[in-house]
């Protein structure tokens, strides 16, 4: 049988259409806009997001037996709010995980209510990226709008609902809300109270490989298939991103080099950071795992290139940097703001270092390192805590560059497992989508049969000394910015 995974990203759905075996059939990508009413904002319209799903699953679909699709499911951007009435109706346009309005929000959560008390509820404190600030903007900012709703999902749920008419949710995607008691995979009770939310408003909490229901008649119709097609769950884009990659099973790590960046370490058992800056989650294959994440990783590359430089040619102007470890320049890769470990959404993208003599490959190459360093500092953290991490999977649109990939190795120190297939959460989708069909047994199952490493990036340790020089200096730059930043916002 054939499975469908759906990657809701930030700029586009990913779809995929995978057989049973694992073999990738074909690919769709569609794009939809992204909206900036103020600085620091950042809104989309969910009707988009699902009209350009259906459109790439006809796409996705033609010419192939459309009998033999089984189930679909999903990896998504974490995090947002999207607010439905009574009649399941989008109130407003979602909020986004990327989102920095609810500054004040998240203070008052993690200064009034307290860190160690959301530790408690959440294993997580707050930051102003995660939905719960955003229920708490909406009813201070949108009193009105805040009346009048009766569910609240995130991104791919509400895709999901579309296909299935299920309000559903996954424990993975669930972690990233504030109000998910993660240690015991159920919605918080006090967190809602905090909040002033009825439970009764969030949907119903599945496993990530759990069928949530199944295609609606209406849709299978216009889109010839089964009614039986099984909606499954799915998973937060950095669980389905970590099936996808075989990051299962306790101590396995997964770097994602997306719009956002992180370091995914998985756990077979529940445990928090003391420090709060990296997320503790519950994992789509059953367990936990420990997460940082960057806002800005692969998109402070594309805005570097396509915004600033003015150019597509990526490979072309990484060509030119040919001396690692030995560049003066730094570069802050906070452009919408940071989470881990620095939880500051008044942070802001800095060049530092430069003279006179400084070309136009060496801010390349320190937005490059920048990102490289940024991820290390969530795995510094990792570290701190006794986990031994050795070596990582890749995915993302940056793991496509040989140059990143040698610079992460370096950088942090790690064996860097590039895979055959780096679809990420598209491909942990349609892997989810089969362990809900039956297919295999577990999403461990389904790793082992699926995931393959085509080859390693080694750390090369006379490069990884200049580096680790180089980190060290990276790290005293954010502490001296910092009361900067704060005042230029």
């Amino acid at each position: 049988m054939n499975y469908i995974g759906i990657d809701l990203g930030t700029s586009a759905v990913k779809l995929l259409l995978m057989q049973g075996e694992g073999r990738i059939l074909k690919i769709v990508n569609r794009e939809y806009p992204i909206s900036f009413p103020k600085p620091g904002w950042s809104q989309q319209n969910p009707e988009d997001w699902y009209q350009e799903t259906i459109a790439g699953i006809e796409e996705l679909l033609e010419g192939s037996d459309k009998s033999q699709v089984a189930g679909i499911s999903f990896g998504g951007q974490m995090h947002g709010l999207v607010v439905l009435d009574e009649e399941d109706k989008v109130i407003r346009p979602a909020i986004l995980w990327n989102d920095g309005r609810t500054a004040e929000e998240s203070d008052y959560l993690n200064q009034e209510i307290g860190q160690e008390t959301l530790a408690k509820y959440t294993a997580n404190i707050s930051f102003p990226g995660f939905t719960a600030p955003k229920i708490l903007w909406m009813k201070r900012q949108e009193p009105e709008n805040f009346a009048r709703i009766r569910k609240i999902m995130l991104p791919k749920d509400y895709l999901a609902y579309r296909l299935s008419g299920v309000h559903c949710t996954d424990v993975s995607d669930a972690s990233g809300t504030l109000l998910f008691d993660v240690e015991h995979r159920r919605w918080s009770q006090e967190m809602c109270e905090i909040c002033g939310i009825q439970e009764g408003w969030l949907p119903r909490i599945y496993e990530s490989y759990e069928a949530a229901g199944t295609l609606n008649p209406e849709l299978a119709a216009k889109l010839g298939l089964s009614e039986q097609t099984v909606i499954a769950a799915g998973a937060g884009d950095n669980a389905a991103a970590a099936v996808g990659t075989g990051t299962v099973g306790d101590g396995a790590c997964n770097i994602s080099l997306g719009t956002s960046g992180t370091v995914f370490i998985a756990a077979e058992k529940f445990g928090a950071d003391r420090f709060h800056a990296l997320h503790s989650f519950a994992h789509a294959d059953g367990s936990y795992h420990l997460m940082g994440c960057m806002l800005s990783a692969a998109s402070c590359n594309k805005w570097w290139m396509d915004e600033i430089i003015g150019t597509k040619a990526y490979g072309k102007e990484q060509e030119k940097i040919t001396r690692l470890g030995e560049n003066h320049v730094y570069f802050l890769p906070y452009l919408m703001g940071e989470r881990s470990p620095h939880n500051d959404p008044d942070a802001r993208g800095t060049f530092i270092g430069l003279t006179m003599d400084t070309a136009r490959e060496d801010m390349t190459q320190a937005v490059l390192e920048g990102v490289a360093f940024a991820l290390r500092d969530s795995l510094e953290i990792a570290r701190s805590l006794g986990i031994s991490v050795t070596r990582s999977k890749i995915c993302g649109g940056g793991a496509k560059s040989p140059l990143w990939k040698r610079i992460l190795a370096n950088v942090l120190n790690l064996k860097i497992d590039v895979l055959e297939n780096e679809e990420g959460p598209a491909l942990g989708g349609a892997m989810l989508a089969a362990v809900a069909c039956k297919e295999y047994a577990s999403a461990k199952q389904a790793a082992e049969a699926i995931v393959k490493i085509k080859e390693t990036v080694e750390p090369e340790p006379e490069l990884t000394a200049l580096y680790e020089e180089r980190y060290q200096q990276f790290r005293e730059i954010y502490p001296a910015c910092r009361q900067l930043f704060e005042k230029l916002k």
